[in-house]
Formats: C-alpha cells, sequence, structure tokens
C-alpha cells in the first residue's frame, strides 16, 4: 500500500512561464463606462433628432434654392441693358466690317 500511496502523490507543478520584458508592468485602467448595450429607449431618441435633422435640412434647402432664384433674377435684370448695349455695338460693327471690306466669292 505504501508504494499505492507514492503513485498517488501529486506530480510537481510546472514552472511558470517566464514573464516578457514587452508587457507592461501596469496594465491599463479600464474605462469608467462599460460597454454600451442596447438600449430602446436610446433608439427613440435617436430617431427623434434623425427627423428633426432631416426637417432642418428640408428647411434649408428650401431657403438656399429661393435665395438662388432671387439672385438668379438679379443677375439676369443686371446683365440685361449689357447685353441690349452689346447687341447694338455688334450690329454697328458688322455693318461697318461688311462695307468696309469685299464681298467673298463663293465657290
Amino acid at each position: 500500500m505504501a508504494e499505492e500511496e507514492k503513485r498517488a502523490s501529486p506530480e510537481p507543478p510546472l514552472p511558470s512561464p517566464p514573464e516578457s520584458s514587452s508587457q507592461p508592468e501596469h496594465p491599463p485602467p479600464e474605462t469608467s463606462t462599460p460597454p454600451a448595450t442596447f438600449d430602446p429607449s436610446r433608439m427613440i431618441g435617436i430617431i427623434k433628432r434623425k427627423a428633426l435633422i432631416k426637417d432642418l435640412a428640408a428647411a434649408y434647402h428650401v431657403e438656399c434654392l429661393a435665395l438662388c432664384r432671387e439672385l438668379l433674377e438679379l443677375q439676369k435684370r443686371k446683365d440685361e441693358p449689357f447685353l441690349d448695349t452689346k447687341a447694338t455695338e455688334d450690329l454697328r460693327k458688322e455693318t461697318l466690317r461688311s462695307s468696309s471690306k469685299r464681298a467673298k466669292k463663293k465657290r
């Protein structure tokens, strides 16, 4: 029976793995907030904020389009007198050119 007791004795413990110097001595501190879990009540708030942002963007878009139309109208009004004077000047130049130059021969 003494042999059975000797065999049943626990094996010597394995040596612990050597600590590598690449590991920091102090582990980084954990953040105070736990990882985010799914919360349906937060989703409702997110959806409401998203809808408000969409409404605000639509309002700004409408205002932007109105201002762009107004700017285009102002540009047209400003360019109208310039176009009229430019057209009359071009006509004068054309009449002067045609009278001073010889007519080209048609083939």
